[in-house]
């Protein structure tokens, strides 16, 4: 009589068992997909800020957040994305509610500065970044500190925050660009030559620099083109710079005679050098 206890025993303890493995297998398995599923959003989120479209970005992340509201990333992503949209307005306050999660840190607060004064809000902008820490000292932090001052006209503190960004990035040529501009607008057209230089010499691609190159050498009344790499189209486009450089200093038959260099000089039909060369005819 024992036999068959014993057996039915053994029996609902394999069940028993092959239960348990079974239920335990559901959870290695289902936790591995959970694995596979954050690996591949923070891959998707990845794409989503870099190489995507910035509104199906933005649209992705606005997905997100609905089912997530308390995520960090997903909150950070949209203020990035809606920065690589243009859409500015969105972002300063998409930044703003960056800034008073739990776990943001100091750079999201210069991030948030950085939307501020790209809408024009000097004064809010200056303000986040006079609440962070004096520790806190990033390229980006001192590339806002110098806008702001030279927006103050604080020129002291303006040369003295871009030198300090300068030194803390190994791609300076758009911070140059932007000291040499500071510059250029004090009327201090060497040290705006100067920068706008070396500029181009670490990123010879960087076409905003060539054209405030030739706006500082223009100034000065020197109306030759650099020696500095260009193709042709650019090169239409620096002679036609200098063109309106030279009309604007009362320069008008080196202005004209520079409109016809810019309109042979270009590989197709160069409409704005030629409204200007017909309107200075006119």
């Amino acid at each position: 009589m024992r036999h068959p206890i014993f057996m039915s025993a053994c029996l609902a303890g394999a069940v028993l068992i092959a239960g348990c493995a079974e239920k335990d297998a559901q959870d290695t398995v289902e936790r591995a997909f959970q694995d596979v599923n954050v690996i591949d959003e923070s891959n998707l989120n990845d794409v989503m800020l870099t190489v995507a479209d910035p509104n199906e970005a933005v649209s992705y992340f606005t997905r997100s957040l609905k089912a997530n509201p308390d995520r960090l990333d997903l909150q950070r992503g949209l203020a990035y994305s809606l920065v690589r949209a243009k859409r500015f307005a969105e972002a300063a306050p998409a930044w703003a509610k960056v800034t008073e999660m739990e776990g943001a840190g100091p750079e999201d607060s210069v991030a948030y500065a950085d939307a501020l004064i790209r809408t024009g809000k000097w004064k809010e902008a200056e303000a986040a970044l006079d609440a962070l820490p004096p520790t806190h000292e990033t390229f980006n932090r001192y590339r806002l500190e110098a806008m702001l001052a030279d927006s103050n006209e604080d020129w002291t503190r303006s040369d003295s925050f871009y030198e300090i960004a300068t030194g803390l990035t190994t791609k300076p040529s758009g911070v140059l660009n932007n000291w040499g501009y500071s510059k250029l607008t004090r009327g201090d057209y060497q040290d705006a030559e100067r920068l706008f230089g070396e500029a181009i010499r670490q990123d010879p691609t960087l076409f905003t620099a060539k054209n405030n190159l030739v706006l500082a050498r223009g100034a000065q009344g020197d109306y030759t083109l650099p020696v500095i790499p260009m193709d042709q189209t650019e090169r239409a486009q620096l002679l036609h710079t200098m063109a309106l450089s030279a009309i604007k200093q009362g320069d008008i038959t080196v202005g004209k005679s520079l409109l016809r260099d810019a309109i042979e000089t270009h590989p197709q039909h160069f409409e704005p050098a030629v409204r200007a060369l017909n309107a200075l005819g006119a």
